[in-house]
């Protein structure tokens, strides 16, 4: 897949937007991180994982950006001589089945300035891309998964935690995640 256009002085600091794991795990050195908004798009279980949270065999489900709505996250600044590893390994950890796309898109900071931010959004005509799901669907798959990073349950459990920490509300996750907590309370303080 070809990289995203990078519209941001080459001397500059750079934006990346998470809104799943991102946002617990970024995996790549920082300068700040603050929380934002990213309009036309919102998070959603919408994406099978035969990689991270499931296998080919027994698939998970992570999130995606799909069309539409909105969604709050966080927004990690990356020092320009650094920007190199931090894109390299995003585009490691994002790009493994292509059912990402990396955009470069308008983000609002809650510090009220505005940037743009490289933000994985799905792919709606991937294979991968599981469209709109019941909630028992969604169920299934997440409490069936493990792939190499670990139990699909604990990759949902710990976002919508963070999530909530953060202040974030997202109705349809903490749906979920009421639900998965109820199936196992010892897992609670677990993270992955």
């Amino acid at each position: 897949m070809a990289k995203a256009m990078d519209e941001t002085d080459p001397g500059s600091t750079r934006w990346v937007f998470g809104y799943g794991s991102l946002i617990w795990n970024p995996g790549f050195s920082f300068l700040s991180a603050q929380l934002g908004l990213l309009r036309g798009a919102h998070r959603s279980l919408s994406i099978i994982s035969h990689h991270h949270r499931g296998t080919r065999d027994t698939p998970g489900l992570v999130f995606g950006l799909t069309r539409g709505g909105s969604c709050r996250g966080m927004v990690f600044e990356v020092c320009a001589t650094a920007w190199a590893e931090a894109r390299a390994y995003l585009d490691a950890r994002e790009l493994v089945t292509s059912v990402y796309r990396d955009v470069w898109r308008p983000v609002t900071l809650a510090d009220g300035r505005h940037v743009r931010a490289l933000t994985y959004v799905v792919d709606e005509a991937h294979e991968q891309f599981a469209g709109q799901l019941s909630v028992e669907q969604q169920l299934a798959m997440i409490r069936a998964g493990v792939g190499i990073s670990g139990r699909n349950v604990d990759y949902v459990l710990n976002t919508a935690r963070h999530l909530m920490q953060l202040g974030i509300r997202d109705k349809a996750l903490m749906t979920l995640a009421r639900q998965l907590e109820a199936d196992a309370p010892e897992d609670k303080g677990q993270a992955a």
